[in-house]
């Protein structure tokens, strides 16, 4: 598991755009992976909670750490995303697990969680499809 774990934590550092945002990685084991993300004030949009686009960010890549998890160098091939409620708080969190894989690709689900007081409120919702590289 520490293999595993020195692994996905070298490519979020070969990642400039996670850099330049601060993204953490929490989890990496087969079949789950959790990023984490301080929020920052320039993070956010014109209503100040965080942008959609560095919700939708942090799903993707939740995403593509599961499935690659168990399918090895992966992208994500397609996903969708539901926004649910406003992302308000000090900590996003986006927890990603495998649904169903084979040998190419992967179907992953990852919920993204905004901190505030130290309590979670999901604030989003996304399903995937990840691609091994070949």
């Amino acid at each position: 598991m520490k293999e595993l774990f020195a692994f996905g934590q070298s490519i979020l550092e070969n990642q400039p755009f996670s850099v330049l945002l601060g993204t953490a990685l929490d989890e990496f084991e087969p079949g789950k992976a959790t990023l984490k993300l301080a929020v920052q004030d320039k993070l956010k949009q014109q209503h100040g909670f965080v942008h959609g686009g560095v919700v939708s960010y942090l799903a993707d890549n939740a995403l593509t750490y599961a499935g690659g998890s168990v399918l090895g160098d992966s992208v994500t091939s397609e996903y969708k995303i539901n926004y649910l409620r406003p992302a308000i708080g000090e900590l996003l969190v986006a927890q990603a697990s495998v649904i169903s894989s084979g040998k190419s690709q992967a179907v992953c689900q990852c919920q993204v969680l905004a901190v505030q007081d130290g309590e979670e409120r999901m604030v989003a919702f996304a399903q995937g499809t990840i691609r091994k590289v070949v």
